[in-house]
């Protein structure tokens, strides 16, 4: 084929877990991944020539060509896989950028498997996964996609049940978190407790929501959150205002909230929206749910 369309659908971690610093400088993590259905489409076009270019409906996104994950996924391919053709890719970004959402994994993750199918090179996911590896920890689960446990640094993952269905309500305050700086601020031998990571997995495979929600739970909010009290705000505003529980999603600052009721998760949506915009603050708000 000479041309594909694909949606990158964003994550949320339903909680997450810092066991311990490697010597290598990577952090031991066991937390479970949740893909939901916010995502950026992507479309890709096959080129005569050998280049690669990549546009984007935010100037701002872009950033240093050569260090963007869509570049750098498909100069992976071309070169590993032996690809002479270029590749023309046009990004619609609606994943809120620097949010703990995993914008840019899944997009590469995207721009892998369609390399994948548009060249007919025969890989399958966990061969797609495996070599996703190399350019972040979060691409293979976005390859994978669904409910999983990961461990390891990220990239040993098991497949979970689905979470009951739930509506989400997610919010991206204005301000920037580094995730680099979050994990060397992070003192895991400090930490006063840890998420019930296997509780959480027990209450998947039974279907039990409550028990989901009940363990939620997140160690890089001991950092992020004392950085940004925001945070904390939001997540009371979430509970205020209906949430079964709320929870930073990775390093921050993206907030979700599980509601039962979707009508609850959008009267939620106004009240945090225009409760900030009396404070100046313009934060990024979406309901939506899971995606399996």
């Amino acid at each position: 084929m000479d041309k594909l369309l694909l949606k990158a659908r964003a994550k949320i971690n339903l909680a997450l877990d810092v066991c311990r610093r490697l010597e290598n400088g990577y952090h031991e993590v066991k937390m479970v991944m949740q893909t939901v259905d916010i995502f950026d489409e992507l479309e890709f076009k096959k080129r005569t020539d050998p280049d690669i270019i990549l546009s984007v409906n935010s100037r701002d996104y872009l950033g240093d060509l050569e260090n963007n994950l869509i570049f750098r996924a498909a100069k992976l391919m071309k070169q590993r896989y032996g690809i002479q053709q270029g590749i023309e890719i046009r990004l619609k970004k609606n994943i809120p950028v620097a949010a703990g959402m995993a914008g840019g994994s899944t997009d590469a993750a995207a721009t892998m498997t369609a390399l994948n199918d548009m060249f007919d090179l025969g890989l399958t996911r966990q061969q797609l996964m495996e070599s996703a590896l190399e350019l972040g920890a979060d691409i293979p689960f976005c390859i994978l996609g669904g409910t999983a446990l990961a461990e390891g640094i990220g990239e040993k993952l098991t497949p979970l049940p689905p979470p009951p269905e739930a509506s989400l309500l997610i919010v991206k305050p204005p301000i920037m978190v580094s995730t680099k700086h979050v994990y060397e601020s992070l003192r895991v031998d400090t930490l006063e407790r840890h998420p019930d990571i296997d509780g959480m997995v027990n209450a998947l495979r039974q279907g039990d929501l409550k028990g989901i929600t009940s363990r939620m739970e997140n160690v890089m909010e001991t950092v992020t959150v004392r950085d940004y009290p925001i945070i904390t705000d939001i997540k009371k505003m979430m509970l205020g205002n209906g949430a079964a529980n709320a929870l930073m999603s990775g390093s921050g600052p993206s907030i979700f909230g599980i509601f039962l009721e979707e009508s609850a998760a959008r009267a939620a949506a106004v009240y945090i929206e225009q409760t900030l915009g009396t404070k100046g603050i313009k934060a990024q708000v979406n309901v939506t749910a899971f995606y399996n």
